[in-house]
């Protein structure tokens, strides 16, 4: 794996964090020596577009907040992400506000009653639109994959999705699924 090569797990993403624990990007990067930050450039609520809303199990248009971030490795772009939620679970909650959430939002997911239970994701690759090729520092004609997450409870009700973005030439993703 080349230096600029970044492996990607999903487990330490779907758990909550102990108190004062640092957020699974930050401890994640920090294992490797490495330094892993995040930016959070907007959340606002907004009218859930039709794929998200499909995802959430809404109708196109109700009330949803997004989190817009972009997520940095040793100080570059390695990926965009916009976490929705449904408007009732995070208005007036912190997930609805620009700072960082100690835990990450995990861990305020499970004190507020949502815990992982199933998660669904999807892996594709598309050439990128103009702004993210700009945000990704990619060349003309470099790829991104994209990686949608919807996560659900133990009701099978689904609270969060995450649509990523990030350069195929330097993201690899592993999976370890365990068979009972």
């Amino acid at each position: 794996m080349a230096s600029s090569e970044w492996v990607h797990t999903s487990a330490p993403y779907l758990k909550p964090r102990a108190a004062g624990q640092a957020d699974a990007w930050t401890e994640e990067t920090a294992a490797k020596g490495r330094r892993g930050t995040q930016r959070i450039l907007s959340a606002e609520e907004v009218p859930a577009p039709e794929g998200i809303a499909q995802l959430l199990g809404l109708n196109v248009g109700e009330p949803v907040v997004v989190r817009r971030r972009v997520i940095m490795l040793d100080e570059a772009v390695t990926e965009l992400t916009d976490t929705y939620f449904p408007a009732a679970l995070a208005r007036g909650t912190r997930l609805a506000g620009t700072a960082k959430i100690p835990g990450g939002a995990v861990t305020l997911l499970a004190e507020l009653g949502h815990t992982a239970d199933t998660v669904r994701e999807e892996v594709a690759a598309r050439m990128p639109d103009d702004a993210e090729r700009e945000a990704l520092a990619l060349g003309e004609g470099q790829p991104v994959l994209t990686l949608t997450r919807v996560i659900l409870n133990s009701a099978g009700e689904p609270f969060q999705v995450d649509a990523t973005v990030f350069p195929a030439t330097t993201q690899r993703l592993r999976y370890e699924t365990k068979v009972v």
